[in-house]
């Protein structure tokens, strides 16, 4: 991605009852723009889903709280401690005095050499565990792909919303909300080229267990999907989502840009940049 201070914001958007995303999206050139999305679950008892990045902390917070008040929010679920996901989370339980953290143990460590998470305001949600937040009740789910080993989803049974973390990361030719947008050339290769980027490591798969897995998410009733880094996927996508995740252990490793590339784009902006003689 690029250094240069590039960046758009969108208004947050509602996917389910009381469910909203809170986008955000930042260029990567070549390949256009990549969501960095967080959500807010309103109703009983209101939560915070994984708190944003620092570089947007201020329009975050500003965004976040014109959903629910500070004083609101009951729970701030924290997917993993990647900077994405968790690089608000103190500034969100300072604004939030009667929030709780649903995070891990290990979560918790591996945060340890920038902050230390107060633990009298949290509470472990692992992998398989429920949590009933008056309305609705959340479950803990590790989703299909992932880049941190802390990374746990987050299902609603309430309205089938599932927060797929890093799965399902897809580039933008521009900023949007709803991956039916995307024409199906654009939706399939986007889907593959962020599940390559997401995670390596599926060059190293077993076909058969790693398809068991998806499976055990696929089962779910998801109704929708918000993730962090692509737009919602609703409907008959939903399928076509999880039936390209089944293709990835055949999926050749995606090729790195290299230096040559980088030299190029930065002649080419060099060139975009120089004054007329």
């Amino acid at each position: 991605m690029t250094t240069t201070d590039i960046r758009s914001a969108t208004a947050p958007y509602e996917i389910a009852d009381e469910t909203f995303v809170v986008p955000w999206t930042l260029m990567a050139p070549p390949v256009g723009h990549f969501s960095m999305n967080s959500m807010v679950i309103r109703g009983e008892e209101p939560v915070i889903v994984d708190t944003g990045s620092p570089a947007n902390r201020e329009a975050w917070l500003e965004t976040v709280f014109t959903l629910v008040e500070p004083d609101d929010v009951r729970w701030v679920f924290l997917s993993h401690d990647d900077r994405d996901h968790a690089g608000n989370l103190m500034a969100v339980l300072d604004a939030c005095p009667n929030a709780t953290l649903l995070t891990t143990w290990f979560t918790i460590g591996r945060m340890a050499d920038e902050w230390m998470t107060p633990l009298d305001r949290c509470r472990f949600l692992n992998e398989g565990e429920q949590l009933d937040i008056g309305d609705r009740t959340l479950v803990a789910v590790r989703p299909p792909l992932f880049d941190s080993p802390t990374t746990r989803g987050l299902f609603d049974t309430s309205t089938g919303v599932f927060w797929a973390v890093d799965s399902f990361a897809t580039p933008l030719p521009e900023p949007m909300n709803e991956a039916s947008d995307l024409d199906a050339t654009a939706f399939t290769e986007g889907q593959r080229l962020g599940a390559q980027l997401i995670s390596p490591w599926h060059v190293w798969l077993d076909e058969r267990r790693f398809a068991e897995h998806v499976r055990s998410v696929r089962d779910l009733p998801i109704t929708a999907i918000a993730s962090c880094h692509g737009p919602a996927i609703t409907g008959t996508s939903i399928d076509t989502a999880f039936d390209l995740l089944g293709e990835l252990p055949k999926t050749p490793a995606w090729s790195p840009f290299t230096q040559t590339d980088l030299e190029l784009w930065m002649s080419a902006m060099g060139a975009a940049t120089a004054e007329p003689v």
